[in-house]
Formats: structure tokens, C-alpha cells, sequence
């Protein structure tokens, strides 16, 4: 195990592994924050509040074009 300590700089190898994970980080925070689901910042209120706004906009009778003034 040593070997590997005199191929590599352990400084550079610390240095790398923590940009990686902080890297890695950002990354999973950003997939998270992009579903509805796992969306702490905007929260589920989001899809409900589209539901509820499509569910609205399908009861609305639809006018054809011959009864529009």
C-alpha cells in the first residue's frame, strides 16, 4: 500500500477526491430539485396547484367558432 503513496502525491489525491465528491454533490442536489418529488424548495404544491388547474380548465365548456360573438 505504501508503492501507491510513492506513485501518487497524496496532497493531489485529496485535493481531487474532495472537488469529485463535491461535484457529485451539486449534481444529486440538482437532479433532486429537478422532480416534483424530492423538490424541497418549491415542495409537491407545485404539481398539485397544476392538477388543480387543469381539472378546472376541463369543466369549462368549450366554445366553437360559429358561437363566439
Amino acid at each position: 500500500m505504501w508503492r501507491i503513496w510513492q506513485l501518487f502525491d497524496p496532497r493531489w489525491v485529496l485535493a481531487g477526491l474532495a472537488v469529485f465528491l463535491l461535484v457529485l454533490a451539486v449534481v444529486i442536489h440538482l437532479i433532486l430539485l429537478s422532480t416534483d418529488r424530492f423538490n424541497w424548495l418549491d415542495g409537491p404544491h407545485k404539481a398539485k396547484k397544476a392538477a388543480v388547474e387543469q381539472s378546472i380548465m376541463a369543466r369549462l365548456p368549450v366554445l366553437s367558432p360559429s358561437k363566439q360573438s
